[in-house]
């Protein structure tokens, strides 16, 4: 497995009375889910759903079919959960992570997201987001109706498109790529980017290269800056790149795809 150091902190915030963020950092899965529903039991939701890749933890041979599949059963596990307890009804989960996989014979990083938690790549000094938000705000921007800065105050920032504890279940966005010299990772809920802009999240990185100090001043930042939802952040710093990890038509961005 990769050799990997990784680090993670989450704060409820400033406003929030019950941090509804769960996550997970044990290679090869680091995951982060930010629960929705409040009253519905958002932080319920979010449990759920790490607790679904608690299986495969500590797996040294993780393919993308068994990383695509705990979104499945996280899925079927929160409405399992719902319809149970009345009281539930309605929770869900936002969800993004990134995972140590095998394909083509070699290693790969694997990043995933259902809705606006986000991973982030660090290469060069330059942060570039892999995934692509489900939300609202999201598709304004893509569709040229908003900017990028007048997206950051559109009062329905919030509102996202896709969650996990849906039916029909969601579509999972996925992209597969080699590990290369200096990689490194911030995976977090949108209670950091929502308060810190990207120019600001990868001066922080630049600053600091230990991961858990990073994810620590990340979140400290964040909720100084305002603390409006709950944050949480893991960051990971891979090692060189993988002898034998070459790109090809198996490696590359591939769209999302519908659980079965």
């Amino acid at each position: 497995m990769l050799a990997t150091d990784w680090g993670a902190a989450s704060d409820r915030g400033k406003v929030r009375k019950v941090n509804e963020d769960s996550l997970l950092a044990q290679p090869p899965v680091f995951v982060v889910a930010d629960g929705m529903g409040g009253h519905a039991a958002g932080d319920v939701a979010s449990r759920i759903a790490v607790a679904q890749f608690e299986e495969l933890a500590g797996t040294d041979r993780l393919s993308a079919t068994e990383a695509m599949a705990a979104v499945g059963r996280a899925n079927a596990a929160i409405l399992a959960a719902a319809q149970e307890d009345g009281a539930k009804a309605g929770m869900g989960t936002t969800l993004a992570g990134l995972l140590i996989v095998m394909a083509a014979g070699a290693e790969h990083w694997m990043a995933i997201n259902v809705g606006d938690c986000r991973v982030y790549r660090l290469q060069g000094g330059e942060l570039r987001q892999v995934t692509i938000d489900h939300s609202e705000v999201e598709e304004l921007v893509t569709a040229g109706r908003l900017t990028r800065e007048e997206a950051r105050g559109y009062g329905r920032r919030n509102i996202v498109t896709r969650s996990v504890g849906t039916e029909p279940p969601p579509v999972v966005d996925s992209w597969m790529f080699p590990p290369e010299d200096g990689d490194r990772f911030i995976i977090c809920s949108d209670g950091l980017t929502n308060e810190m802009v990207d120019a600001e999240i990868a001066s922080t990185a630049a600053e600091i290269q230990d991961p858990q100090e990073l994810a620590e001043k990340l979140v400290e930042r964040a909720v100084a800056a305002g603390g409006r939802d709950n944050v949480t952040v893991i960051v990971v710093n891979g090692p060189s790149a993988t002898r034998g990890s070459v790109a090809d038509e198996k490696t590359a961005p591939r769209p999302g795809r519908p659980l079965s």
